[in-house]
């Protein structure tokens, strides 16, 4: 039987039972007691707090309105008393306290989303930290131990200690503000045409000069954050490859326009996209399961 200071977790049911049941004795029935079981409980509960929390002086007790705001407070503490069992079986059964997740913000999020959803139903009580990255933070987190599972777009390095879950590959798209002379050029879009422009690029700011995927211009913009440098390519600055999931609707409206580069040695046209996380450290349950569930996501449709 649990005990918070005077106060028993039994007291509170039979306070709540009787509440929702409406009298002593359907209480008695509801939890299978005697009603001078019932009574017993509900004295000792008022003698301990020395609050009155039933009007006794009709025939049958009633609420006072100190005993139906109670009633309320206990209804909540025994929700919360329950939820605590239930995790504490969890986490005796091998479900991480907290599942921490670093997102490359190449990911699309409608996946995980859905991923996330399903996580939630199998486990309500699962605390789930999220954090969407810059390009190489996530990695970097899931190295340090502050992330238990990373996706991240570009393949981790070999280094042992990570283990890389293939998920799906990332359409890339180049484009450029359809004012900006690329959009209007008409010359095949060789290397030599790409390095005449501004490319703008995204960078890891804790390594320097930052990552060189994906450069081809000596000319470049550098941007942590992959929503900024969608604004500013946006606005004409210059030229840069995006994830297509994140510039198609600026396409179909004409904000921006796709550059046609039929060479893969110039760019790329997708890049994989990995579920990674560290060897040394066991997959929880939580995590095992989530990373089953982004393997069986459906991430884009075919074209």
């Amino acid at each position: 039987m649990g005990v918070i200071g005077a106060l028993t977790l039994d007291q509170l049911r039979v306070l709540v039972a009787i509440e929702e049941a409406g009298s002593f004795s359907a209480a008695g029935r509801k939890l299978r007691r005697v009603q001078s079981a019932i009574s017993h409980a509900i004295q000792t509960l008022e003698d301990t707090q020395g609050l009155q929390l039933f009007d006794r002086s009709g025939r049958t007790p009633r609420f006072t309105e100190a005993g139906r705001v109670l009633a309320a407070q206990a209804r909540q503490v025994l929700r919360q008393a329950e939820a605590f069992e239930r995790a504490a079986q969890s986490i005796a059964a091998g479900l991480e306290p907290e599942l921490s997740i670093a997102l490359d913000s190449f990911v699309p999020t409608g996946p995980v989303i859905r991923a996330l959803a399903n996580l939630q139903l199998a486990f309500p009580d699962l605390t789930v930290t999220l954090f969407t990255e810059g390009i190489g933070a996530a990695e970097r987190r899931v190295r340090d131990g502050g992330a238990t599972l990373g996706l991240c777009a570009l393949l981790p390095s070999t280094a042992q200690d990570l283990q890389a879950t293939a998920l799906t590959q990332v359409t890339l798209a180049p484009v450029v503000a359809p004012t900006h002379p690329l959009a209007s050029e008409t010359r095949p879009l060789t290397r030599d045409i790409l390095a005449e422009h501004v490319q703008l690029i995204l960078t890891d700011p804790l390594q320097r000069p930052g990552p060189s995927f994906s450069v081809v211009s000596p000319r470049v913009w550098r941007f942590v954050d992959i929503a900024s440098r969608l604004e500013f390519l946006l606005a004409g600055f210059g030229w840069g490859t995006m994830p297509h999931h994140l510039v198609e609707t600026a396409l179909e409206s004409g904000r921006l326009v796709r550059l046609i580069i039929d060479d893969p040695a110039v760019l790329p046209g997708s890049i994989g996209l990995f579920a990674i996380h560290d060897r040394r450290r066991p997959l929880g349950i939580g995590a095992r399961w989530l990373l089953e569930e982004l393997q069986r996501q459906g991430w884009f449709a075919k074209p």
